[in-house]
């Protein structure tokens, strides 16, 4: 699974004019599902989402998590992260997840999370949405699970 995590003050989604979602301090995260992950990519993204050490204290930058201060998580369904750019002009998405897999393994990252303890909002899969935020730093990340965390 790849993510693009953002420290923000807040952040919300609108589906249809409808707002759906909203979190106050914490971090949004845009997660896309690979065709080629489990329920283990899941698992090892939402404990790295939980502990990650984002958030200052005092001089320390970047120093408490989303379980140190009690902050939610946004997680939005994102496949457009599994873009590949490198030929041509227009993105190839063949690494990503068909839709019930992708459904599946979104869900079972959000149901982690809340596992963890981290309060939980979602966008509406397979939407077309607006996602707003209002990003603290700004603090903007890439997580691959694919990569060693």
């Amino acid at each position: 699974m790849r993510a693009v995590v953002q420290r923000v003050k807040e952040a919300w989604v609108r589906v249809n004019g409808e707002e759906v979602a909203r979190i106050g301090p914490g971090m949004l995260v845009l997660a896309g599902v690979a065709a080629d992950d489990t329920e283990a990519d899941a698992e090892a993204l939402a404990r790295k989402l939980a502990h990650l050490r984002l958030f200052p204290e005092g001089e320390r930058l970047m120093h408490l998590s989303l379980l140190d201060l009690g902050y939610e998580a946004l997680v939005v369904s994102q496949f457009t992260i599994l873009g590949d750019c490198r030929k041509g002009r227009r993105p190839s998405f063949e690494a990503a997840a068909p839709p019930e897999q992708a459904e599946r393994l979104y869900e079972e990252l959000v149901r982690r999370l809340g596992e963890l303890g981290i309060r939980t909002a979602t966008g509406r899969f397979r939407q077309m949405m607006e996602v707003g935020l209002i990003n603290d730093g700004p603090v903007t990340l890439l997580l691959d699970t694919k990569k060693a965390f």
